[in-house]
């Protein structure tokens, strides 16, 4: 069964900025070209420190696999990796798995319904 990730971060006071440039023209990217499903990245509102982001995999194994790919690579290692603890408070990152609800399943099938009304 597919699952979502929702990643919270918080962000170090007056870096949002550039680490919406590194997620947005860098981290997005490589992992999206290494086979991971983003299917959303938020900041808050009113509060400078949250930044949210939401990535899907069909099961278990494909996450682990893609994990390894990112991950474990020379790239994420020696490029990306070392320049996020001075963006985030690693220690507040809060990562919770969830599953589609029934809703979200009829609100996409409301979202593309089937034309059955007469046109008059």
């Amino acid at each position: 069964m597919a699952f979502y990730e929702l990643r919270q971060y918080k962000v170090r006071p007056g870096k949002m900025q550039e680490w919406l440039k590194v997620m947005e023209e860098e981290i997005i990217p490589f992992q999206v070209a290494k086979g991971m499903v983003i299917t959303g990245s938020f900041r808050g509102e009113a509060d400078e420190s949250v930044y949210v982001w939401l990535r899907r995999f069909e099961s278990e194994a494909q996450r682990e696999a893609l994990y390894k790919a990112v991950y474990e690579s020379d790239h994420w290692k020696k490029e990306i990796a070392p320049r996020i603890p001075d963006l985030l408070d690693r220690e507040k990152m809060v990562v919770t798995r969830i599953v589609p609800t029934t809703v979200e399943r009829v609100v996409g099938t409301m979202r593309n319904p089937t034309n059955n009304s007469r046109s008059q």
